[in-house]
């Protein structure tokens, strides 16, 4: 698995590599010394792990999810207990206190292959188990897209719908929809995107328009014009 290390001290770095070398799956692609380095160097280096510092100076780990448009698996690394906790809330593969001990790490590598080895993992496409950041506050999440039923424009905002949660993200809806699977999500109308696979029941509606009824009981009205592509794409 290629892996990136994203940490403020050269030290902290050196430790995590030697550390690593007991784990030769794990193939060290790329470091940085802080989020922005990160970020110029994620794109061509396309690591499926990072080992992140969640404080760093200039631009700390929370602050860099928020600029990538897919998250990778995450691990952070933290010398603060109080951030180990609120990491939780993210879908973190796992967070490591500084500094690591080997057994630890070890335990960590371990839940990787764990999760890699899960069946349904092989069978998930790629744009369904691409992760996105959201920060709502001081809320923050890493979502999977196959958990997203419902996009909408807010504003300058996006809100995201995902279980009972609706944060707001500062991108456009069409940002997102240019780099979302068509065949995944449909651009319901001006205001809405949809995850087709949240589609529970579709109905006709008024003047020749559809209506799409999500699980959860959710209704969107499909645009006249996105209704005959809906037709189309869903051979109705």
């Amino acid at each position: 698995m290629r892996a990136m290390i994203v940490e403020d001290s050269r030290l902290a770095r050196n430790e995590l590599k030697t550390l690593l070398r007991d784990h030769p799956q794990i193939e060290i692609v790329g470091e940085a010394a802080n989020g922005k380095e990160a970020l110029d160097l994620i794109p061509a280096l396309a690591p499926e792990l990072l080992f992140l510092d969640i404080q760093m100076p200039g631009m700390g780990g929370f602050e860099m999810l928020e600029q990538l448009d897919w998250v990778p698996l995450i691990v952070f690394t933290t010398a603060y207990d109080e951030y180990a906790v609120k990491s939780f809330e993210f879908n973190t593969l796992d967070y490591l206190l500084k500094p690591i001990h080997p057994d630890r790490l070890a335990l960590t590598i371990k839940r990787l292959e764990e999760r890699q080895e899960k069946p349904e993992a092989s069978s998930v496409l790629k744009s369904e188990s691409h992760q996105i950041f959201v920060k709502d506050g001081e809320k923050c999440w890493i979502v999977k897209l196959a958990e997203i039923r419902l996009m909408e424009i807010h504003g300058n905002y996006t809100r995201i719908y995902f279980e009972n949660n609706k944060p707001l993200i500062l991108k456009s809806l069409n940002q997102l929809e240019s780099r979302l699977d068509p065949q995944q999500f449909f651009r319901a109308n001006r205001q809405q995107i949809i995850n087709l696979k949240w589609i529970a029941k579709l109905d006709p509606w008024l003047n020749g328009r559809l209506k799409v009824t999500l699980i959860n009981g959710e209704e969107v009205e499909i645009s006249r014009r996105q209704s005959t592509k809906l037709r189309e794409l869903l051979s109705f």
